[in-house]
């Protein structure tokens, strides 16, 4: 059973159906390593959730009654009981969900701005929520009437913004989509724990299925391809059953229309037992998928996706954390999709902006170990954690990356690598057996360090 519903055991799609599908990975997604997913909604303006800890680490009867993750807020203050709860009541007295968006307003929203901090950063793709689990559109999508940011909130097609900027920065533009869930189509009851089962289950069991939202969905994402002609299609938690077909209005057809309208364009692997080009864990969850093929893993730079105005810098990755992370996922053939959260006036945090400063200006030589890297052969170098190391390789060469103080012991093939050649002959280098002892210099204080040999 998956967790997060992502796979019904319940229904059997006919695997037939998606086999024209298959494709080879477009190279641009292999060679990209870095993007960044924005969750940006009216949950932004509460900024609320307990911070108990990251996904894939915290008990499941917990998750839902204590969510860390504000973009649920909607869901988590349907807990009698819940902190999130007494926290509205005492802050916002009886206000319905909708009110936060009639008082978002975007007014300090510089899309130039972000782009430019994401560009520095060594991101390749930028992907921001379109509609979240709250049903609220961040674009006039089909359907919607006026319940989108055009209308009210920002008043402004907030997709169209910011796919503009990144256009011009020469990065790929995705959209996150939520296709299994959405509170505001249905009466279900809130995802929590049912029956002492799996706590994720409740996501499969209290989404809506049925065919009229299945058009529903099917015609925001088609509306999205129109409009912005998306690299990356980010669905999220599954798509409605009844939408998993060829026929009109089904998914194979909404497949269909995206790789002809964006022939190198990538779609993830959340529609449930269908298709995707890549695989998704997040956080701590779902890692069993961070092997063979391309996978790409999923985080905040916090424990929530949406800004949490409880958070601090106890809760936040810290930039040594955040490097050993990436080049972790790198070094195992992976991408990282890390998650900016910004505030509902439109400004990134000063702590996240902070860390992802420190991420570009170490980026600015680690970059070229990064992009377009692949794992390097374990037969040629073998990862570590005493001392921490990891490799990738780009053409002609092999890269450790070092996260300890002084000297380090790296086990090395050194028949297949040309010991003479350690960062252009300008770092000492002691091989004894198939031990070679090195001191990189530092990139950053406290970061991951650099070293490159040349590879037979």
């Amino acid at each position: 059973m998956d967790r997060y519903g992502f796979h019904d055991p319940t229904r059997a799609p006919d695997p037939v159906l998606w086999e024209e599908l298959a494709r080879p990975l477009p190279a641009w997604f292999a060679d990209a390593k870095l993007g960044i997913l924005i969750h940006w909604g009216a949950y932004s303006l509460p900024a609320w959730a307990e911070p108990i800890g990251e996904l894939g680490r915290v008990d499941e009867r917990q998750w839902f009654g204590h969510n860390p993750y504000a973009e649920w807020y909607w869901n988590t203050i349907r807990f009698e009981a819940s902190p999130a709860r007494q926290h509205h009541r005492e802050v916002y007295g009886d206000a319905a969900y909708d009110d936060f968006l009639d008082d978002w307003v975007a007014d300090a929203f510089d899309p130039a701005a972000w782009v430019d901090l994401f560009v520095r950063c060594g991101a390749r793709y930028i992907i921001p929520t379109t509609k979240h689990h709250d049903g609220i559109t961040l674009w006039n999508a089909p359907g919607t009437g006026t319940r989108n940011t055009v209308f009210r909130g920002p008043r402004r097609d907030l997709i169209r913004d910011l796919e503009s900027e990144v256009r011009r920065a020469g990065l790929r533009f995705g959209v996150y989509y939520s296709g299994g869930l959405d509170w505001s189509v249905t009466d279900l009851p809130a995802h929590d724990l049912i029956d002492g089962m799996d706590a994720f289950v409740s996501v499969r069991n209290r989404r809506p299925q049925d065919a009229g939202y299945a058009a529903y969905a099917y015609l925001h994402v088609r509306d999205l391809i129109d409009r912005y002609h998306p690299d990356v299609i980010w669905n999220d938690i599954e798509w409605p059953d009844e939408g998993k077909h060829a026929g009109s209005l089904g998914l194979l057809e909404l497949f269909r229309y995206f790789y002809a309208e964006v022939p190198d364009g990538v779609v993830n692997d959340r529609w449930g037992d269908t298709h995707s080009d890549f695989r998704t864990s997040e956080y701590h969850a779902h890692t069993e998928l961070e092997k063979g093929g391309a996978w790409e893993n999923c985080r905040g730079i916090g424990m929530s996706f949406g800004y949490n105005q409880v958070e601090d810098e106890h809760h936040l990755l810290s930039a040594d954390r955040l490097c050993r992370h990436f080049v972790d996922v790198v070094s195992r053939g992976g991408n990282l999709l890390l998650n900016v959260g910004p505030d509902a006036r439109g400004t990134i945090p000063a702590k996240q902006q902070a860390v992802l400063v420190q991420l570009g200006a170490w980026m600015e030589i680690a970059g070229r170990a990064i992009h377009g890297s692949r794992p390097l052969d374990t037969g040629v170098g073998r990862a570590s954690e005493e001392p921490w190391v990891r490799w990738t390789s780009t053409e002609g060469h092999a890269w450790a990356f070092v996260q300890a103080v002084g000297p380090v012991q790296l086990e090395v093939d050194l028949d297949r690598v040309d010991v003479a050649t350690a960062d252009g002959r300008a770092l000492p280098v002691t091989a004894d057996g198939a031990t070679l002892t090195v001191d990189p210099p530092a990139l950053s204080p406290g970061l991951p360090r650099l070293v490159r040999w040349n590879m037979w």
